[in-house]
């Protein structure tokens, strides 16, 4: 298991740059990681900081390229109010140079980037969302909702909206 940085140190290394770049990942982006996406960009645009973060979503597989995410998990998002409009693409290499950080939404999307990072300096850039997740939520990735009833939905939402709350504290200036 890789050493993750705390996040005194990601504060350290990220907070003082002008601009933030973030990139979201499961396995079709479809659900979670766009859903990530929004709910940062909800975040950052509520606090008057959306000219200092680049937020971006991307999967590990080809499946949905160019599609909306999954209808209910925008339904979901909606009631939130988090409109999610990104049209979903998979990772490129080129991630790894334009991003500061790469957050799989489980261990499977994570091990899948680490085998996609050409350099250790890339690979040092993926931290699971899950390092972002308070643990009293007692969650240590984001489930896949796709195959879930509402509640699976409403739970990522809601761990998303923890982590990226998180996130977003820790890289604030």
């Amino acid at each position: 298991m890789p050493n993750y940085p705390t996040l005194d140190q990601l504060h350290d290394t990220l907070s003082h740059k002008d601009k933030i770049r973030i990139l979201f990942v499961c396995l079709g982006n479809i659900c979670r990681s766009p859903a990530a996406e929004g709910v940062l960009e909800a975040i950052v645009n509520e606090a008057g900081e959306a000219g200092r973060w680049e937020i971006d979503s991307a999967g590990t597989g080809n499946y949905h390229i160019g599609q909306l995410p999954d209808k209910r998990m925008r339904v979901h998002a909606s009631r939130r109010g988090i409109e999610l409009t990104h049209h979903c693409r998979q990772v490129r290499a080129t991630d790894f140079d334009d991003f500061d950080l790469i957050i799989p939404m489980d261990g499977s999307n994570e091990q899948n980037l680490r085998r996609l990072a050409a350099t250790e300096q890339q690979e040092s850039k993926i931290i699971p969302m899950a390092q972002f997740i308070d643990m009293a939520l007692r969650y240590d990735y984001v489930p896949d909702p796709y195959y879930e009833g509402a509640e699976g939905f409403e739970l990522v939402l809601d761990l998303l909206q923890n982590g990226c709350a998180r996130l977003f504290d820790t890289l604030r200036r």
